[in-house]
């Protein structure tokens, strides 16, 4: 199998050893983004409205990279370290889904690296 590495400056480098995504087997796995300004890496400023866009966008970025878009989302996973961001979360999230909402997971956890508030991943056909 043949595995391609994208990678794109419009969004956050990986700050440990993965890869923004990889396309494999007709798949594209992207890795969980966190709400960091690419251009400098750090966390944007806000609370959870702010850094659910940013991770979004970080997303994105590495869709198009990837030459898909929303639409071509199968599968996400949301990280949230307050569930009760959860409606908040959605809203902004229902903005980005393509025609077909993806499956989706939604958890949350104790912490997120650089002390981020969400990370979202995501599964597409490529």
């Amino acid at each position: 199998m043949n595995l391609v590495k994208i990678d794109t400056a419009k969004a956050p480098a990986a700050i440990g050893p993965y890869s923004q995504a990889i396309k494999a087997g007709g798949f594209l796995y992207c890795s969980g983004q966190i709400p960091l300004i690419p251009s400098t890496g750090d966390l944007i400023s806000g609370g959870i409205e702010e850094q659910t866009k940013q991770s979004l966008n970080n997303l994105q970025n590495v869709l198009i990279e990837a030459g898909v878009d929303f639409n071509a989302v199968v599968k996400t996973t949301i990280y949230l370290t307050d569930l009760s961001d959860f409606a908040t979360v959605n809203e902004i999230y229902a903005d980005y889904c393509g025609e077909v909402a993806p499956a989706r997971v939604t958890v949350q956890v104790a912490a997120l690296p650089k002390g981020a508030l969400i990370e979202i991943d995501a599964i597409a056909c490529a």
